[in-house]
C-alpha cells in the first residue's frame, strides 16, 4: 500500500512538473515570436493609419455603432457614457448604444445622461430586456441586430478609451476586408493604487505586450478581450460564425475562435492603448478571475475537437490549445503544492531516498517558474517601463500563487459546467492613487480558510525542504506560504466588512453623477 502512495505521489509530481514546463517554455516562444514581428507589424499599423486619415474626407469614413454593455454600474456609468461621448468622429457617422441591463440606480443615472447628451446633437439610445438572457453577449447580440454602423465597438463599463480611439481602429479594419475585429491594448487607470493592482497591471501586461502581439502577427489563433475593440458587423452576422453565444462564460473567446475557424482574422494594435480600472479589491479580483478560468476551459472543451480537426497548421492548434488550457496552470501549481511535503519522504527500491535526486525535476520547476517573470518583465521593457518590472515579480508571483485554489476550482468548474451566471466585477471608479470602494460587495466565500490552511501547510514544508538542504528550491514553498496566507488574509470576511464599511464614508459629491476630470484628462493621466 505504501509503495502504490509512492507512486501515487511521484506520478502526481511528475504531471505537475511536465506540465508546468509545457506552459513555460511556451512563454518563452511567444517572447520569440512577438520580438520578432513587433518592429515592422506597429510600424506599418501606424503607416495606415497615417495614410488613411491624411487622404480620407468625411464622407469616406464608415458608420460605426458603440456598444457599452451596463449591469449595476452606478459608479462608473456615467464615467464610460461621457467618454464615449467624448470620441472623435465624423459628424452623423457615429451611433451610440448603453445596453442596459440594470436593475438599481444605475437607470436613473443612464437616462438622465442619456437626455442631456441627446440634448447636444448626439445620437444616443438606452436599449434595455426583460430579462438577462445570455447576460452579456445577449445584450451585446441584441445591440448588433439593431446597429445602424458597419462596425460596432464595445467598451465596458470600468474603460476610458482616448478620443482618438476611432480614428486610429478603423482605418486597419479598412485596409483588410478579411479583419473581423480589432483589439486594442489594455491600458491601467489606478495602476498605482496598490501592490494588488500593481501585480495585476505587470500581468495584463504580459498578455498585451507581449501575448497578444505574438499570436497577431505570427498567423496563430488570438482572441478579442471582451472590450476596448471593434468588431466588423458582417462578421458577427456571417452564419459561418453564429454570432454572439451565452454558452459559456468568456463569450469574446468563444465569439473570437468561432470566428477564426470560419475564416475570418483578428488582429491586434499594441499602440492602441485604452485604460481601465483594475480590481482594487481581492473578492472583485477573484471574482474576475473565476470567470476568465471557468469560461476559457468552458470554450477549450467546447472549441478544441473541431479546431483539432480544422485545416489549421499544427503549429496553429498547439498555439490554441495551450492558449484556451492556459489556467490550467493553477491546477497543477496546487497539486505541486499539496505534494512538495509527501516527495521528502518517498522511498524506492533498496532504500534510496527521492529527495537525493528529485533536483532534477526541480530544475524544470525552476525554468518553467521563471518563465513569467522573463515575459513580463520584457512586456513592462517594450512599454518603456524599463526594468521597473524587476520589484514586482515577488509580489505577483505570491498573488499568483495565492490565487491557485480560487483558479484551479474554477478550471474544474469549466470542465463540466455549460454556461453559467455571469457575475460583473464590482468597479469603484478609483483613478491613480486615490482609494474608493465600490458600491457594489463583491462575491464572498470560505474558501480564505482552506488558503490560510495551505499557507501554514506551505511553510511547514518549507522549513523540511530548508533542513532537508534544500534551500535552492524551497524557495517555491516559501512564495507559496507567503501567497496563499496573503490572500486568504486578504479574502477573510473581517477584512471585506472594514473594505465595503468604508464605502459608507463617501459624501454625496462623489456619487457617479460627478463626473469629475474629462475623459481625455483620465485617457492622458493613464498612458503617462
Amino acid at each position: 500500500m505504501t509503495q502504490f502512495l509512492n507512486v501515487i505521489v511521484l506520478t502526481l509530481f511528475a504531471a505537475s512538473t511536465l506540465a508546468l514546463a509545457v506552459y513555460g517554455i511556451h512563454l518563452y516562444v511567444l517572447v520569440w515570436m512577438f520580438r520578432r514581428r513587433s518592429k515592422d507589424a506597429r510600424r506599418n499599423q501606424q503607416e495606415t493609419i497615417r495614410r488613411f486619415r491624411d487622404t480620407a474626407k468625411p464622407e469616406e469614413w464608415p458608420a460605426v455603432t458603440s456598444q457599452i454593455p451596463l449591469y449595476n454600474e452606478m459608479d462608473v456609468a456615467a464615467r464610460i457614457i461621457r467618454s464615449i461621448a467624448a470620441l472623435e468622429y465624423p459628424h452623423g457617422k457615429h451611433e451610440i448604444q448603453v445596453l442596459d441591463d440594470s436593475d438599481d440606480e444605475s437607470r436613473d443615472v443612464v437616462d438622465a445622461l442619456a437626455a442631456e447628451l441627446r440634448g447636444e446633437g448626439l445620437d444616443i439610445t438606452v436599449l434595455r430586456r426583460a430579462e438577462r438572457t445570455g447576460y452579456k453577449a445577449g445584450a451585446l447580440a441584441m445591440g448588433a441586430e439593431m446597429a445602424r454602423g458597419e462596425f460596432i465597438a464595445i467598451f465596458d463599463a470600468d474603460f476610458v478609451p482616448p478620443e482618438d480611439f476611432l480614428l486610429r481602429a478603423i482605418p486597419l479594419l479598412l485596409e483588410s476586408p478579411d479583419l473581423a475585429c480589432l483589439q486594442g491594448r489594455w491600458a491601467h487607470l489606478n495602476q498605482d493604487e496598490s501592490w494588488l493592482t500593481r501585480s495585476q497591471a505587470l500581468g495584463i501586461d504580459g498578455h498585451f505586450a507581449i501575448e497578444q502581439g505574438a499570436r497577431a502577427w505570427n498567423g496563430m489563433l488570438m482572441n478579442f478581450n471582451g472590450t476596448a475593440g471593434v468588431w466588423r458587423k458582417a462578421a458577427l452576422h456571417d452564419p459561418a460564425v453564429g454570432g454572439w453565444s451565452g454558452d459559456t462564460l468568456t463569450e469574446d473567446l468563444d465569439l473570437s475562435y468561432r470566428a477564426q475557424l470560419a475564416g475570418w482574422r483578428i488582429d491586434y494594435c499594441f499602440d492602441l492603448a485604452c485604460p481601465a480600472e483594475l480590481p482594487g479589491d481581492i473578492g472583485a479580483f477573484k471574482s474576475q478571475q473565476r470567470r476568465w478560468a471557468t469560461g476559457s476551459i468552458q470554450v477549450a472543451v467546447k472549441l478544441l475537437p473541431r479546431i483539432w480537426r480544422s485545416e489549421l497548421t499544427l503549429g496553429q492548434r498547439v498555439e490554441a490549445t495551450l492558449h484556451l488550457t492556459h489556467y490550467s496552470v493553477a491546477f497543477w501549481m496546487l497539486i505541486l503544492a499539496v505534494v512538495a511535503r509527501p516527495m521528502l519522504a518517498l522511498r524506492i527500491e533498496g532504500g534510496l531516498e527521492l529527495s537525493r535526486w528529485i533536483w532534477g525535476l526541480w530544475i524544470i520547476i525552476f525554468f518553467s517558474a521563471v518563465a513569467p517573470s522573463i515575459t513580463y518583465s520584457y512586456a513592462r521593457w517594450s512599454l518603456g517601463g524599463g526594468l521597473s518590472a524587476i520589484r514586482l515579480i515577488p509580489q505577483m508571483i505570491s498573488l499568483g500563487c495565492g490565487m491557485c485554489i480560487n483558479n484551479a476550482l474554477a478550471v474544474v468548474r469549466g470542465l463540466h459546467l455549460s454556461g453559467g451566471e455571469f457575475v460583473r466585477t464590482p468597479k469603484s471608479g478609483n483613478k491613480q492613487k486615490r482609494r474608493r470602494a465600490s458600491s457594489y460587495a463583491p462575491v464572498q466565500s470560505n474558501m480564505w480558510i482552506a488558503e490560510l490552511a495551505l499557507g501554514v501547510y506551505s511553510l511547514v514544508t518549507y522549513v523540511y525542504y530548508m533542513r532537508g538542504e534544500l534551500w535552492p528550491v524551497s524557495i517555491f514553498l516559501l512564495l507559496y506560504g507567503v501567497g496563499f496566507l496573503t490572500v486568504g488574509w486578504m479574502s477573510a470576511p473581517r477584512r471585506a466588512a472594514k473594505q465595503q464599511d468604508s464605502s459608507s464614508v463617501r459624501d454625496d459629491v462623489e456619487r457617479p453623477v460627478a463626473i469629475g476630470p474629462s475623459p481625455a484628462a483620465l485617457a492622458e493621466s493613464a498612458r503617462t
